[in-house]
């Protein structure tokens, strides 16, 4: 091995146990051993050999998958013998629940006066939960997306029956299951990103920054957490409403070719470096 190569993949190793060290602590606490992780991580490398790295024009093979794996052609053959995990499609729903939100959040229809939010009857022609749904979310039900909203704490009802917004983004506080689905699309999208930045001569990079500073005073933390709560929200409601100009689903009149599915992400971070162990993992 040369040393560039060494390198290489010292540095992998590195960045692969930090992940697996934050992915560990949240799957012990929901109660997913090792043995279990192994198996879905096995599963996962095939579905990549099986289809990523596929030979243009040739169809995948037990064997070529086992090379590059490091499974045998047994595993290979009984990993393909069972079936994939249920697809309950969470994307989708996640999406259409946010498009709802969204919509709520920057369409004048359902705001009050000073332009708000305000909150919305059910049922009616123009301005209701209904209507609100119908613009922004397609076939899905109305009922159903109210059930998803209230059971993960974005909507509630008032005394009047109304339904009342109460966070600007599709953050599902009040399930863990809801959170889970977003750990499985948002994680994979970052980690796709670097991936693809990673390419040498590949297409031009994705956008990929951070700003960090390791030596603040805690009592700053509250006002941080405001200032970006505020200043990401607003700034992720103008990359919304471009998106939603330039989306099939939301204006039919976009003309094109293909299918992109293409976004923004933004979070923050807090990490106690006082209490990290000297080199252990962080």
């Amino acid at each position: 091995m040369t040393d560039d190569a060494r390198r290489i993949s010292e540095a992998l190793t590195r960045s692969v146990l930090r992940i697996l060290h934050k992915l560990a602590r949240l799957l012990l606490r929901h109660g997913m051993p090792l043995p279990a992780f192994i198996d879905l991580a096995k599963r996962a490398y095939l579905d990549v050999a099986m289809n990523d790295m596929a030979i243009p024009g040739r169809k995948p093979s037990v064997s070529r998958a086992a090379l590059l794996t490091g499974l045998t052609r047994k595993e290979v053959q009984h990993l393909l013998s069972e079936p994939l995990l249920p697809n309950a499609d969470a994307m989708a729903a996640h999406n259409r629940a946010a498009r709802v939100v969204a919509g709520w959040v920057r369409d004048k229809r359902f705001h009050d006066e000073p332009g708000r939010p305000r909150p919305l009857e059910f049922d009616g022609a123009e301005g209701s939960f209904t209507a609100l749904v119908r613009g922004y979310s397609g076939d899905m039900p109305p009922r159903a997306v109210l059930d998803e909203l209230l059971r993960v704490g974005t909507v509630e009802r008032d005394g009047d029956g109304r339904i009342r917004l109460l966070s600007r983004v599709y953050i599902p506080r009040a399930s863990e299951i809801g959170k889970l689905n977003i750990l499985g699309s948002d994680v994979a999208f970052l980690i796709d990103t670097i991936d693809h930045n990673l390419q040498q001569g590949g297409p031009a990079p994705r956008f990929q920054r951070k700003v960090m500073y390791d030596n603040l005073p805690a009592e700053a933390l509250e006002e941080f957490r405001a200032l970006s709560a505020q200043q990401a929200q607003a700034l992720l409601e103008r990359f919304d409403a471009w998106l939603a100009q330039h989306d099939r689903d939301m204006n039919p009149a976009v003309r094109g070719t293909g299918r992109v599915r293409a976004g923004v992400g933004i979070f923050a971070f807090e990490e106690d470096v006082a209490g990290t162990p000297p080199g252990g993992p962080r």
